[in-house]
């Protein structure tokens, strides 16, 4: 956070000092909203959410080193005191952020949504910045009105690049952070069928992504998926240029894609003439080797777009294919490969659409090769109306791609049951279970060496907390040998 005092704060946020504040209170590091992450420095904002206040904590970030904090009622420390402190957060984020441009002209804001894929991306496009300049793109999915302010609050007067990652759970949403930080680049992964309940379609999906697009000043840069035809649409919306990608049409191309026994994807990036930079400067053309560590054919959009925003902000195309060499996800829970006992435990739990569901599947076939295959599977939530069919589908793709076995947990996810039970599934290759406690006990006894067991749900349907236990049997000194077959 750049240097800001508590009369400052107080003045930006149209807030009152209380607490004894004298207003010469100096933050010199960011704000923070949980008190065990408080820095000397940093501002506490004591945001009252669904189960926990930040006005209970006051007390713990003032002992860890809290400078000030942000409060909604006066609780007796040094603080500002404001009606919102999500409001707050918005208003700081605003001013910092046009601060921070005007000391430094040269920042770029890079900001990613899409219906599936855009947290990954945003670690892939953060880990290519970083080795061109100082760079702000924090782990995690900070992508709502919460979340995103806090992001640009970590800009410091010496950031070149700050990336932000936009979700949407309505029309309006992502017109609402931009409005917050403005992008120099906007980049849109796809639009497909996450939260289909809460939009009622994916025309309205489409309509809230590319409020992205919209944002851009003529001098910014839309960055679009060529190969979805709702994305490539959003064309129109942007008063500022337009640069595509993909793997069969687009401006920048991936070409050779491959995958390896491992399923980790490959392929050749490859620039044309003509292509520049936001300030205009030409990006030299050619082709690049780009071999992250990342499963899935479906990742390799993920980093073509990636690479595809860092080019247009000015990175050189080698350097851009050299930082992702190896290169894993910052975030957890998306497509992690975790091994342990001699088996490949595949956590993708953190989140789950139709779409996602299918890719993960795909690269769990693809693994099948050489492996046997398990897939947990637990509900994808928000999917309105739909929800029944879309469960079933999944459950009859497992089957189609010859998945070895099928566990479906809860109640919510039974329909991917009944979908690969119709399909042809026999013998046990499908089974329903009740609860994540109950599946974790099935997998410590049924997972062996040489096993491929993907994890894949929404995040409250609850897969996300077996990969820990579940690595953690595998690697113990000694387990209960497993059986074979199927669990019921």
């Amino acid at each position: 956070m750049l240097q800001t005092t508590a009369r400052e704060i107080a003045d930006l946020t149209g807030g009152a000092l209380v607490g004894g504040a004298t207003g010469d209170e100096l933050v010199t590091g960011t704000a923070v909203i949980d008190s065990r992450e408080i820095a000397p420095g940093d501002l506490f904002a004591a945001f009252r959410g669904e189960h926990v206040d930040g006005h209970s904590f006051l007390g713990a970030a003032r002992e860890a080193g809290a400078a000030l904090a942000l409060v909604s009622e006066d609780r007796g420390v040094p603080a500002v005191q404001v009606d919102d402190v999500r409001e707050a957060l918005s208003a700081l984020a605003r001013a910092q952020l046009a601060r921070a441009r005007q000391e430094n002209p040269q920042l770029v804001v890079l900001a990613v949504t899409g219906s599936a894929g855009k947290t990954g991306t945003k670690d892939l496009l953060g880990t290519i910045l970083a080795a061109a300049g100082p760079t702000v793109a924090p782990a995690g999915s900070l992508n709502n009105e919460l979340g995103l302010p806090l992001t640009v609050l970590r800009v410091t007067a010496g950031t070149r690049f700050l990336v932000l990652e936009m979700g949407a759970r309505g029309i309006g949403h992502i017109a609402q952070l931009t409005a917050i930080a403005r992008p120099d680049v906007s980049l849109v992964l796809n639009v497909g069928s996450a939260h289909l309940g809460e939009f009622g379609g994916v025309d309205a999906i489409a309509t809230a992504k590319g409020e992205l697009v919209e944002a851009l000043a003529p001098d910014g840069r839309a960055v679009l998926n060529a190969e979805d035809r709702l994305v490539a649409a959003m064309a129109e919306r942007s008063a500022a240029p337009v640069v595509t990608w993909g793997f069969t049409t687009g401006d920048v191309r991936g070409a050779e894609l491959a995958l390896d026994d491992q399923a980790r994807v490959s392929f050749t990036l490859e620039v044309p003439e003509g292509l520049t930079t936001l300030a205009g400067a030409p990006v030299g053309p050619g082709g690049f080797p780009v071999r992250p560590d990342l499963l899935g054919e479906h990742q390799a959009a993920n980093v073509l777009a990636a690479l595809t925003a860092a080019l247009v902000a000015g990175v050189d195309p080698a350097s851009a294919a050299t930082a992702l060499e190896g290169v894993t996800l910052a975030s957890a829970q998306r497509m992690q490969a975790l091994r342990a006992g001699g088996a490949l435990i595949i956590d993708d739990a953190y989140n789950a659409n139709p779409d996602s569901m299918k890719q993960a599947l795909k690269t769990l076939a693809h693994l099948g090769r050489e492996r046997r295959t398990i897939a947990v599977l637990g509900e994808m939530l928000e999917l309105g109306d739909d929800t029944v069919r879309l469960h079933d589908e999944i459950g009859r793709l497992a089957v189609r791609l010859n998945i070895g076995q099928l566990y479906v947990v809860g109640e919510g996810a039974a329909p991917i049951h009944h979908g690969a039970s119709l399909e042809g599934s026999f013998g046990g290759e499908s089974a329903h279970l009740e609860t994540v406690e109950e599946a974790l006990a099935v997998l410590e006894r049924t997972v062996r060496p040489g096993d491929a067991v993907l994890l894949k749900s929404s995040r409250d349907a609850g897969l996300r907390r077996i990969a820990g236990p579940l690595v953690a049997h595998l690697e113990g000194p000694a387990h209960d040998a497993p059986t074979t077959g199927a669990e019921q």
